[in-house]
């Protein structure tokens, strides 16, 4: 074991690049768990589901997007606080009566989920506005005119000799 967690540069081993080998090392620890059943992430061991969130800025706004496949509108409650803080929380249902004794393999996870996340600007919160299409959420919202005029322009002045 010792071997294939090292950096050795002997062998077969000596063009390899660390990213090769810690994708080696993350494929030996996925099959060891895989054979032991052991959860391999947070959400696997607490039974929940968590959807994946990704926060971008541009200089007029604040937009967080979400992937939430398989949640309906209707099961979705999103919040905003004054202090900046985005609360996501919804549903995912199991459609189909699967028991588990009749079901060969799943990875497929259900359950509700809450993702609250802060929101370091000041931004307009009464204008924020959020759609949702085939299994994407996107919240968008405005910069207050201060945050927007956080900036400004330095000029660089080269010193004469």
């Amino acid at each position: 074991m010792k071997n294939l967690a090292s950096c050795g540069t002997r062998g077969h081993n000596s063009d390899m690049t660390p990213l090769s080998r810690t994708n080696d090392l993350n494929r030996l620890i996925n099959y060891f768990w895989n054979y032991l059943d052991i959860p391999s992430t947070a959400s696997e061991i607490s039974g929940e589901w968590e959807p994946h969130f990704q926060i971008a800025e541009n200089k007029d706004a604040v937009t967080v997007t979400a992937e939430l496949p398989g949640v309906e509108e209707k099961d979705l409650d999103l919040q905003i606080s004054a202090d900046g803080y985005l609360s996501v929380a919804g549903e995912k249902k199991n459609m189909s009566e699967v028991s588990e004794k009749d079901a060969y393999f799943s990875e497929i996870t259900y359950g509700t989920f809450k993702r609250t996340i802060p929101l370091p600007w000041d931004l307009d919160y009464e204008n924020a506005a959020a759609h949702y299409n085939n299994g994407i959420l996107t919240v968008s919202i405005p910069k207050s005119p201060d945050e927007k005029q956080k900036f400004k322009k330095i000029t660089i002045q080269t010193k004469n000799n």
